[in-house]
C-alpha cells in the first residue's frame, strides 16, 4: 500500500524552501493513471496526457482540489494547478477501474515508504515539527490519530512503528462525480466494446 510522512516546520524552526514549482503528468494509459501516487510541491501543474485510444473524463471531488476536465480524446491531453496543500483523489469519470493520488506539500521534507513499509528521512534541521502520514486505505480520522509534534536534533530519532488498519483502496468502491454508481461498461458511448 503506498503510504507517505512528511513534516511541517512548527514556530520557531525555520522552514526549508521546496523546489520551485514545476511540471508533472498522470499519464493515462491502459486505462490506469501512471503514477498511481504523485507528490509535488503546492502550486505545480500536473498534465493529464490521455494515451488510450478512447476518451477519458478525469475529474477530483475529495479534499484537496476539486476538478472535472471533461470528456477528452485520445492524444490530446489537459492540465491542472494544484494551488492549495492537500491530498486530491483522482478518478475517471468513465471508467471506474482507474484510481490516482496527488499529493501537494509546502514542505520537502517527505518521504515514501519503501517495500517494505519503512519510511527514512534524512537531513532534518533540529527544531519542531508536525509529522502528518497518508496511507492509501485508510480512513482520514484514523490518519489524523497519527500526526504528531516531534522534535529533532543532530542525533538519529526513531520514530517507531505506525500501525493502521489497510485495506485495498483500489478495491473500496466510489462513485462517479455526480455520486451515482457508475453505468454499465457496455452502456458508455466513450469506451471501446
Amino acid at each position: 500500500m503506498p503510504a507517505v510522512i512528511w513534516l511541517e516546520p512548527l514556530a520557531g524552526t525555520p522552514a526549508l524552501s521546496f523546489p520551485s514549482n514545476g511540471r508533472y503528468t498522470l499519464l493515462q494509459k491502459n486505462r490506469t493513471f501512471i503514477p498511481h501516487l504523485q507528490i509535488i510541491p503546492t502550486g505545480s501543474v500536473v498534465e493529464f496526457p490521455n494515451e488510450d485510444p478512447f476518451f477519458h473524463n478525469v475529474f477530483s471531488l475529495f479534499e484537496g482540489k476539486r476538478f472535472d476536465l471533461g470528456l477528452y480524446e485520445a492524444g490530446s491531453s489537459k492540465s491542472v494547478t494544484f494551488s492549495r496543500e492537500g491530498i486530491s483523489y483522482i478518478f475517471c469519470n468513465i471508467h471506474p477501474e482507474m484510481s490516482a493520488v496527488v499529493i501537494a506539500l509546502s514542505t520537502p521534507l517527505y518521504a515514501m515508504a519503501d517495500s517494505k513499509d519503512s519510511v527514512l528521512l534524512r537531513g532534518i534541521p533540529p527544531g519542531d515539527y508536525k509529522l502528518s502520514v497518508w496511507i492509501e486505505g485508510v480512513p482520514r480520522s484514523f490518519l489524523d490519530s497519527l500526526s504528531r509534534t516531534v522534535h529533532f536534533s543532530d542525533h538519529t530519532v526513531d520514530l517507531g512503528v505506525l500501525k493502521a488498519p489497510i485495506a485495498d483502496a483500489r478495491t473500496i468502491p466510489h462513485t462517479n462525480m455526480y455520486g451515482q454508481e457508475y453505468a454499465p461498461e457496455s452502456q458508455s458511448p466513450y469506451s471501446p466494446h
